[in-house]
């Protein structure tokens, strides 16, 4: 696998990215503010959730030390982690490329498509898996619509990142996340097979991934466009 760190990709629009570094500080307050135990009273448990029909008042389940109603975990459950590595590697990606589908789209934008993108990628999780008692924290499948927004707009930008988190190199967008789409796809097919178990909920990733590649259509800023369009050259700003 491979960690993004930079990206040669200036700001076009905005002075400076504040969502994005808003949505980094509360997803590290909320780990720091609660314990895991606690935390996974704001998951997401598609069984609970379908028991309640989304909007039922809360299930009462196991992990509940809050009575939170299931259907505010839609948008609780993004918020929150389950260890330092799986809060940092979202907020590594949310840093790398939040900033410029923030800049192809507005600010109040962004974080409207942001909770967009984490609430489709839950009730996505939540259809496709609807007897799963396990529950959903973290950002995945919000990240997830950033990383397919980027891809959309800017696949020829070059990107660092750390392959096996020690060895860095410079690719395309093309390349990097392409190669992580793909990957979400190659999970689910041999998840469903059982050569894969795990806790990850790559359902929620693809339907992030869904989300934000429709969204980033419709709501990026007028003349801003897909896939590069109008470069003449790979770019390499500083």
């Amino acid at each position: 696998m491979f960690m993004p760190f930079h990206d040669n990709n200036s700001l076009k629009s905005i002075p400076f990215q504040y969502v994005t570094v808003f949505l980094i500080a509360l997803n590290a307050a909320a780990f720091l503010a609660l314990e895991l135990k606690q935390a996974a009273s704001f998951a997401i448990v598609p069984a609970e959730l379908i028991q309640v029909r989304y909007f039922g008042g809360s299930a009462n389940g196991p992990y509940d030390l809050v009575a939170v109603p299931e259907g505010a975990t839609i948008l609780t459950y993004m918020f929150f982690h389950g260890s330092w590595m799986h809060l940092i590697g979202n907020m590594m990606f949310l840093w790398v490329f939040g900033d410029n589908v923030e800049d192809a789209i507005g600010h109040f934008k962004f974080l409207l498509f942001y909770i967009l993108c984490g609430a489709f990628a839950a009730l996505f999780h939540t259809a496709l898996t609807p007897e799963s008692t396990r529950p959903l924290i973290g950002a995945s499948g919000a990240v997830a619509g950033v990383i397919a927004a980027y891809l959309m707009l800017h696949p020829r930008v070059r990107v660092w990142v750390l392959v096996m988190r020690f060895f860095p190199m410079q690719i395309s967008a093309a390349w990097a996340l392409g190669f992580w789409v793909v990957l979400q796809f190659t999970m689910v097919y041999l998840t469903q097979i059982g050569v894969v178990k795990g806790p990850i909920a790559w359902w929620a990733h693809i339907g992030g991934l869904i989300a934000g590649a429709v969204l980033i259509v419709v709501m990026r800023r007028p003349g801003v466009p897909l896939f590069d369009r109008g470069l003449t050259s790979v770019r390499e700003q500083p």
